[in-house]
């Protein structure tokens, strides 16, 4: 039977975590430089379109499908075959969770754009994002939270996309970033973040979304949500307030590119456990996410030397990484099942997860190289070099962000 209620309350959930791809086009464009202002922009907003297409054809079905296996759903809900108004997912209509679930689709993607800002192709990223969504992102959704591998059989918890979304976006912006190479002039240039204040509203909307993306990962208005709603609250302000200090302690000034930079990370780090957690670890998570993102990149930029432009992988992919190994640390079943964390003196949820991100691991490394194979083999996957120091924007959109201003470079 239909709860009015669990439906009101998860169709602005819904709304929420819609409103974070916009809001994440927002962050990524004032992140980068003006001339791929549009560029940074587009690559988010044309999954919205793309992604809703995608997931309403197969992309539910091979997700959540009946009938599917240990790694795969099925076709049977094949353009939502099967499914009308009367149908249910527990006390939800169906349309409902698919709605929410197909929000999900959206944003994940869209996250791994930031690792190739700059410097890739858009038609490549248009082929290459919905042979991703095909051959990684369904089947990681049905393995985690499906019914599959990952989660039936592993045992690894995600409340909310530790796997299904962050590491499994950001692992494949590094991967990317590796294929393409560095930008142009990219140890000798400064990067500037071209407008401070889109990064601001862009958090912002990601913070707002993020509640309903946690929240509503209880798929009812009941306590559970309001705790995933709590936890989500606490870790994102924790890692904003430690960013903000690392930054006074190393910059001797805290700067507001780091405390977004710091609430984005603690918001990843409780994705994976905002459903299982006590508030007190929840405070824990984002006091950690913090240093470790922080140095993270450092390693990756500095060390390696790998151009992660936006820092997806740096925020997503090791954010993601972290609050999934702290999952099983501190788990309280009392709250929403799993097994005792180490905190509570057993290993087994502990090695669950671990297991569970090396297995997210195999799956994005060899969906990731397959996809960008395919689409190399017909479209370069990199712009010429007079078109990235042209800009993306017009060089792959024939459009300027600022057409009659140029003060902000």
């Amino acid at each position: 039977m239909i709860n009015a209620g669990d439906t009101a309350f998860m169709i602005i959930c819904t709304v929420f975590v819609f409103i974070m791809t916009p809001g994440l086009a927002l962050f990524y464009g004032g992140l980068g430089r003006r001339k791929n202002m549009v560029n940074n922009m587009m690559n988010s907003a044309f999954i919205m379109g793309l992604g809703i297409v995608l997931y309403v054809l197969i992309g539910y079905s091979l997700s959540f499908g009946e009938g599917g296996g240990s790694f795969i759903g099925s076709f049977k809900n094949f353009g939502l075959s099967g499914i009308t108004k009367d149908s249910l997912a527990g006390s939800l209509p169906t349309f409902v969770f698919v709605a929410f679930q197909m929000m999900f689709a959206l944003i994940t993607p869209a996250i791994i754009t930031g690792s190739v800002a700059g410097r890739m192709r858009f038609k490549a990223l248009f082929f290459f994002i919905a042979l991703w969504s095909i051959f990684v992102y369904y089947p990681l959704a049905h393995m985690v939270w499906g019914g599959g591998f990952i989660g039936g059989e592993i045992g690894a918890l995600d409340f909310a996309g530790g796997d299904v979304v962050h590491i499994s976006s950001g692992t494949t912006g590094l991967i990317l970033a590796i294929l393409l190479g560095k930008r142009v002039g990219y140890a000798q240039t400064s990067y500037r973040i071209h407008n401070v204040p889109f990064v601001l509203i862009g958090v912002a909307l990601l913070w707002f979304g993020w509640f309903g993306f946690n929240a509503g990962s209880a798929l009812a208005a009941n306590g559970l949500a309001a705790h995933a709603f709590m936890t989500t609250a606490i870790s994102a302000a924790a890692a904003m307030l430690t960013w903000m200090l690392i930054d006074v302690i190393k910059q001797k000034k805290a700067t507001l590119i780091g405390a977004c930079t710091g609430i984005v990370a603690g918001l990843v780090g409780i994705t994976p456990a905002a459903g299982f957690v006590d508030m007190w670890a929840a405070l824990i998570i984002g006091v950690t996410v913090s240093p470790v993102c922080y140095f993270g990149i450092v390693l990756i930029k500095r060390i390696f030397k790998i151009d992660d432009a936006l820092d997806a992988f740096g925020c997503h992919g090791i954010g993601g990484i972290w609050g999934g190994i702290l999952t099983g640390v501190f788990v309280n079943p009392a709250i929403n099942g799993g097994k005792p964390g180490l905190i509570f003196g057993q290993t087994e949820q502990l090695f669950s997860q671990i297991e569970g991100i090396l297995v997210t691991f195999v799956i994005v490394i060899t969906g990731t190289l397959l996809c960008a194979g395919i689409v190399r083999m017909f479209i370069p996957l990199r712009v010429k070099k007079k078109e990235e120091l042209i800009g993306l924007d017009m060089s792959e959109h024939g459009e300027n962000a600022y057409p009659s201003f140029t003060g902000l470079d």
